[in-house]
This record gives structure tokens, sequence and C-alpha cells, in this order.
């Protein structure tokens, strides 16, 4: 394979083989939104609505927990990611931010 990670949400890669099991990996963020954020977004709760700011934020927090997944996947010295998933929960007094969990199980792969 090449140089790059390659990662799936299944337990296998059509056309490889895992040879070697190296641990769960994993890669956590937590946000909370601006004070600007926070104010649009409480208004957009009484009117109702998309609240873009909020979802720019969570999809921000996605790819960084994403990428920190696959550091930690490197250091392991894996090229593949099997079982991945997303998690993520309200944090803090009230809710105030937002932890987004990506994990799965660093492997390497061969082709079969």
């Amino acid at each position: 394979m090449e140089d790059t990670l390659q990662t799936t949400t299944t337990f296998s890669f059509d056309g490889y083989r895992i040879t070697e099991y190296k641990g769960v990996v994993r890669g956590i963020v937590v946000r909370s939104p601006t004070l600007g954020q926070g104010f649009l977004g409480g208004l957009k709760q009484i009117v109702g609505g998309q609240i873009g700011a909020y979802a720019e934020m969570c999809e921000q927090a996605r790819q960084q927990a994403y990428d920190r997944l696959l550091q930690h996947a490197r250091e392991r010295r894996a090229n593949a990611i099997v079982g991945l998933r997303y998690e993520s929960s309200e944090v803090g007094r009230g809710g105030s931010a937002t932890e987004v969990l990506c994990y799965g199980t660093a492997v390497v792969i061969q082709r079969a």
C-alpha cells in the first residue's frame, strides 16, 4: 500500500488481509461556540431552522478528531484503520462544549 492510511467503517478491506493489529486509536476534540455563535444559535432556536455556525463548528471538530486519529495510527506504524466510528457528547456546565471522539482499530494490511 501507499504511504497513506486507509480507513473503513467495516472490519476488512476487499483485496487485502490484516497481518497485524496495532490496537485502538482515537482522536478527541472538545469545542465550544464563540459568544457570537452562541447568540445566533439562541436566536435560531427561537425561530427555528438550521444553525449554520454550529454545523460548521461541528464539521471542523470532526475533521480535527479524524486528523488526530490518523496521527495516532501513524505513531503505531499502522497503514490502515478498521471499524472507524464517531461519537459526540456535550460536556461542561450546561453542555457548553461538545466533545467529538473518532476511534477505530489500527492495523497493518497487505494485498491478498
